[in-house]
């Protein structure tokens, strides 16, 4: 890049208004619930400006993990409250969390003693995690009352709102999601009435594990969602399709004749079977592209799906485009996009859709539109 100008063509295109018809979408889903927007992770490889800024209008508050990623949006103007969703790290940000509406989890003991022996001069709003079978972070279901009954006792704590989180509620049948939701209930019944709590995720309101008709008025933390992936094996019907927000590009460097035989990259992982012609795109593993994709995995290139042909390296990718002869050089690929869905490439790739979205590193600009 010199002087903002971007020579090398591979670009995240980011469609903002994707992002506004998705968080239409959740916010559908979400009935009379109050919608979290979780934008950790710089929206997930989006941008978290542009992402808050596209959903601001739909959401009741963001999250993000930590409060660096929340300053960053403060700072940027925006005044929704901020869930922390790790908590804090020390008790020095507590001051700041006060001061700038942030809302911290509380899962474990230190950060709970921060709190209870703090001076603040504005009493916080936190989240108070209970861990009913994610085994990540939380209280144990027997420990939740208690730590509730200390917060809500404290003057530096203005409200409590109770939350846990799904392990497996993509999908829909999986037991555990029966026992969770159960042992939820049972913790926040034991605390009073009216009691703000979250427990739906993306995958809980797209699968049903959920009944959001009894949810009202609680928080959903919708994620995924809003960038157009949908992770549940067997959703929901939408209101409307989902609509991918990033769109992966890199344009074709080479074209090439491999006569049968050879092969293709490193290792030799590919070998042609036929004379084949292969042509060579300007995305590799720096750019966030996985390295394991498999041979086979699908590339948008000139309204076909190409198979990728060898080893992912560094910054390109090879793919086999024998049977399409209206493909030259300068052509654009799709990595993912409208026309191939990041999860299709995931599960080529042996991973996640959350993991191609935030592995697109900053080599690679991104693009709103």
């Amino acid at each position: 890049m010199a002087n903002g100008v971007h020579f090398r063509p591979t670009r995240a295109e980011i469609d903002r208004d994707a992002l506004h018809h998705n968080a239409r979408i959740a916010r559908q889903l979400a009935g009379d619930a109050r919608l979290l927007g979780v934008i950790k992770a710089d929206g997930y490889g989006h941008g978290v400006l542009t992402v808050a800024e596209a959903i601001s209008e739909h959401v009741d508050a963001f999250a993000v993990a930590f409060i660096d990623e929340a300053i960053e949006i403060r700072n940027a103007g925006f005044q929704h409250p901020i869930v922390l969703l790790e908590g804090c790290f020390s008790e020095a940000e507590l001051p700041v969390c006060a001061h700038h509406n942030f809302q911290p989890v509380v899962h474990q003991q230190q950060q709970l003693d921060a709190i209870l022996m703090s001076r603040m001069v504005r009493p916080l709003s936190v989240w108070l995690k209970v861990d009913t079978g994610m085994h990540r972070l939380g209280w144990s279901p027997a420990e939740a009352q208690r730590v509730y009954e200390e917060l809500k006792a404290s003057p530096q704590v203005g409200s409590v709102t109770m939350m846990s989180h799904f392990a497996n509620a993509e999908k829909q049948t999986h037991p555990l999601n029966d026992k969770q939701l159960e042992l939820f209930e049972d913790v926040c019944a034991q605390t009073e009435s009216k009691l703000d709590m979250s427990l739906a995720t993306s995958a809980a309101l797209l699968s049903s594990a959920i009944d959001m008709a009894q949810h009202n008025g609680h928080w959903v933390r919708t994620g995924i969602l809003l960038y157009g992936d949908n992770p549940v094996e067997k959703a929901i019907e939408l209101p409307e399709p989902l609509r991918p927000v990033m769109r992966l590009v890199a344009p074709v460097i080479a074209i090439r004749n491999v006569a049968k035989g050879e092969s293709v990259g490193y290792g030799g992982t590919w070998t042609a079977t036929r004379p084949s012609l292969i042509a060579t795109v300007a995305i590799g593993y720096a750019d966030g592209y996985p390295r394991h994709a498999k041979n086979g995995t699908p590339v948008w290139l000139k309204g076909h799906e190409v198979p990728l042909a060898g080893t992912v390296s560094m910054d390109m990718i090879t793919v086999d485009i024998t049977d399409f002869t209206d493909i030259a050089i300068g052509d654009e690929a799709e990595l993912w996009g409208p026309n191939l869905s990041v999860g299709r490439v995931a599960t080529h790739a042996g991973t996640i859709s959350y993991d191609l979205l935030t592995n697109v590193t900053a080599r690679v600009p991104r693009v709103t539109r």
